[in-house]
């Protein structure tokens, strides 16, 4: 079988990696893909498409007999590729346009939670600064969570301390559009305390198995500390997701998102990603995304026993019922190696140097994301470079391997949390 994945990041070579391991799988294309990609073998490639090339991606796939499409990222899905895809019959996992909507449009997925009694924060919604500002001029409370609608990269959210920066931020999203069209609507929400944590599950629409949860960092700092990112590492399992909490999850989210998006004629299916908020044991929802995480897909594919290939057919097939889906009894670590500067202006071009591959018997992976080869060198093309990963027997060998195999990678302005794991430990 020849697997297409769409996406450039960490995300996208993990999943690669993971299909590679199938024993009918023939070729792997990556659109566009990055300088890790080609060393999995000739069984990967990476061709000059956009991930949201829609036109040209539909072509490809036909002119290539490919018998699984991947969506990586979240852009494809809100352009409606699934169901381009779906309507020239060829097989592809991800949500429809309309099902997407979960991620892509904040307003549709928090309207749709209070419908649902799905547990989550207070909101209102406002498309006008005006009446935006008026509401924050009005609050005593705080912080106040302030969210782009739309899709902003990982980025779009502010916790605002204060009246100040509340007002601060609305100018950002509404007069100055530093996330253009996403933020033409914003909710803000009431803050809710605990601790993050993510889970994931796959699902056909009907049925649902459940990967490892994971606790994602999103924050530059250490301690987690600075601005947002796309996220500096992540660990599975997360141990803050108790068998407990994790059957809340289930019965209290996932089960009624599913039968919600079925009522609405829009089934799910694809990964749905729960961003969850824990506080004295009780899961409510942050944020929905409409794939799988990253960096979290470097941490939880590597700990999937079951085939990865035959658990998303089954999906697209609507036979997930048939699959028995098993996680190793282990632990994985990702620590991010970002550009100096990131998640602001950075440089690129700073050329890799050290043990970048690893073989994929190896307890180490390195999942490439900002990288490119030019002229037979490795070089950073963007601001998550890398995702350093290791499995082992406990979560702390896991943090220490990773560790160890970023000592080997140097580049110029290499930046990265030395704290990934850490809370894990506290808990464990």
């Amino acid at each position: 079988m020849k697997v297409l994945i769409l996406g450039s990041g960490a995300r996208e070579h993990a999943l690669a990696w993971a299909i590679a391991r199938h024993p009918s799988v023939q070729k792997i294309y990556v659109a566009p893909g990055n300088g890790g990609i080609h060393h999995l073998g000739e069984i990967a490639e990476n061709i000059p498409f956009k991930a949201d090339d829609i036109d040209g991606l539909l072509k490809f796939a036909k002119e290539n007999k490919i018998g699984l499409t991947i969506v990586g990222p979240e852009q494809p899905l809100e352009k409606g590729i699934v169901n381009r895809f779906k309507n020239h019959g060829l097989k592809i996992f991800g949500p429809s346009q309309e099902a997407a909507q979960l991620e892509t449009s904040k307003a549709f997925a928090k309207s749709f939670m209070r419908a649902m009694h799905i547990p989550s924060a207070a909101f209102l919604v406002f498309r006008s600064h005006e009446e935006a500002a008026a509401y924050i001029e009005a609050q005593d409370e705080y912080p106040q969570v302030i969210k782009a609608s739309g899709l902003a990269a990982g980025k779009g959210v502010v916790i605002a301390q204060n009246k100040t920066e509340a007002l601060q931020t609305l100018d950002e999203f509404f007069n100055k559009k530093i996330f253009g069209s996403a933020t033409e609507t914003i909710v803000i929400e009431s803050f809710m305390p605990g601790e993050e944590a993510s889970v994931f599950a796959v699902t056909d629409g009907n049925n649902y198995k459940l990967l490892l949860a994971a606790q994602d960092h999103k924050r530059i700092g250490e301690g987690d500390t600075g601005k947002n990112t796309g996220g500096m590492g992540a660990y599975a399992p997360a141990p803050i997701v108790t068998p407990e909490i994790l059957e809340k999850v289930e019965k209290e989210i996932i089960q009624p998102t599913l039968a919600g998006m079925k009522e609405r004629e829009m089934p799910y299916q694809g990964f749905l990603y729960v961003g969850l908020m824990i506080h004295n044991g009780q899961p409510r929802v942050v944020e929905y995304n409409a794939r799988l995480g990253d960096p979290e897909a470097q941490v939880v594919l590597p700990l999937l026993k079951t085939q990865l290939l035959d658990v998303l057919l089954a999906a697209v097939d609507e036979r997930l019922d048939e699959i028995n889906l098993e996680m190793l009894p282990k632990s994985a670590t990702t620590v991010v190696m970002a550009s100096n500067g990131y998640p602001d202006k950075y440089e690129t071009g700073k050329v890799i140097t050290g043990e970048c591959h690893y073989e994929p018997s190896s307890d180490v992976a390195v999942f490439h994301a900002g990288t490119a080869q030019v002229n037979g060198t490795l070089q950073t093309s963007g601001g998550r470079v890398l995702s350093v990963t290791a499995v082992a027997e406990t979560l702390e060998k896991s943090i220490s391997r990773a560790y160890d195999a970023v000592a080997q990678i140097s580049f110029d302005g290499a930046y990265f949390r030395r704290d990934i794991g850490a809370k894990g430990l506290k808990k464990s």
